[in-house]
């Protein structure tokens, strides 16, 4: 039996099984293996093949964003629209057969936004091109998923479930679990909360499933069998994703309301150009990315060239983003901005910076 039909096995059984008290730790069991099974579908085969057309793009820029979709829903359209990029657009699917770089200039950031083909069910499992395509969307910062808004939300369950099955979790933190393999002095278990979904014995039939005896387990929080599934396994990425819904052109007003009252949804249309400035503003702020502004001593600001940096930085991370030497040289540094009391204030190495803070750094 090969591993598709192992999984499928698994998936029906998990589908059979009734979900109450007596079935929690054979359903902990059986997600265990699902998730082993699915490692190991991603996993490159032994075998080598012939050198293939490289897929993936260089990263550049100060962020990454991947559109992902189905095949024709205007993912091409889009780059087109907020880009200097053009991608070939046609009325017929897979149009789009590799990746396509474009690049959105924006609040003096570069944010590269990457065009892939369109992905078909049953990606995960590599059809349609699907495991390169998702397997470039691993690399992004962000995920924005094209969907037809004329087909409801059947394309969005689809495409969340396959990147579910390739371990990307979109628009969820990581679960606040401790997990450490021993060698030595078997399972030690703790928990900070009162857990409702998990015990000590469900955590010891999930770690013998995986062949793990010696291990340290703190929870933080109340998780359930899935998500320690997902710290065990340690590939998962946690990622941001913006729901971006196009030919709104198409459809009722009662229709549209209700799309762009959905959570981190945005609507569009590509073909008669409406919303694509509100598009790039949620991108900026689904990003969480600031701008620092250096000053030398008795000069005026340099607002032309600011630092792109992430959200909740400090003034080492300025420091090394200006020269890799500079973070040592450092005496203290002067800052004006939202992030300070009063201005300009002497702040140290760990102090956090703010969007549009000015920095002067002193050195010794």
């Amino acid at each position: 039996m090969g591993i598709l039909e192992k999984i499928a096995e698994i998936e029906r059984e998990i589908g059979r099984t009734q979900k109450n008290k007596a079935t929690n730790y054979h359903l902990g069991t059986l997600k265990a293996k699902l998730a082993k099974y699915r490692a190991q579908l991603l996993e490159p085969t032994g075998k080598k093949g012939e050198a293939g057309e490289g897929f993936d793009v260089m990263k550049s820029g100060d962020a990454r964003v991947a559109m992902i979709g189905f095949p024709s829903v205007g993912k091409s359209t889009l780059l087109s629209s907020l880009t200097k990029t053009e991608s070939v657009q046609a009325d017929y699917e897979f149009t789009t057969l590799t990746c396509i770089p474009g690049v959105i200039e924006h609040r003096g950031a570069n944010i590269q936004l990457l065009d892939l083909p369109g992905i078909i069910e049953g990606a995960a499992q590599g059809k349609g091109r699907g495991r390169q395509v998702i397997a470039v969307a691993r690399t992004a910062d962000l995920v924005i998923m094209v969907l037809d808004a004329t087909k409801k939300d059947i394309h969005k369950d689809l495409l969340e479930r396959e990147l579910e099955c390739v371990g990307i979790r979109l628009n969820i933190r990581k679960p606040d679990i401790y997990f450490k393999e021993k060698k030595t002095g078997g399972v030690s278990f703790t928990a900070t909360c009162n857990l409702t979904n998990m015990d000590e014995k469900m955590v010891r039939t999930i770690l013998h499933e995986y062949k793990i005896h010696n291990a340290e387990v703190l929870f933080r929080e109340d998780s359930t069998p899935d998500e320690f599934i997902d710290v065990i396994s340690g590939t998962r990425i946690y990622m941001p994703c913006l729901y971006v819904y196009n030919k709104i052109d198409q459809i009722s007003l009662e229709e549209v309301d209700r799309l762009a009252r959905g959570e981190h949804n945005v609507v569009i249309s590509c073909n008669m150009k409406l919303n694509l400035e509100y598009l790039v503003e949620v991108l900026w702020e689904h990003l969480d990315l600031i701008r620092v502004y250096t000053k030398k001593p008795g000069q005026p600001p340099d607002f032309d060239d600011g630092i792109i940096l992430r959200n909740g930085v400090n003034v080492t991370h300025v420091c090394h983003s200006i020269h890799r030497t500079l973070a040592n040289d450092c005496k203290y540094a002067l800052v004006w901005g939202k992030s300070t009391k009063f201005n300009p204030q002497r702040v140290g190495m760990s102090h956090y910076m703010a969007d549009e803070d000015v920095i002067q750094v002193v050195k010794k």
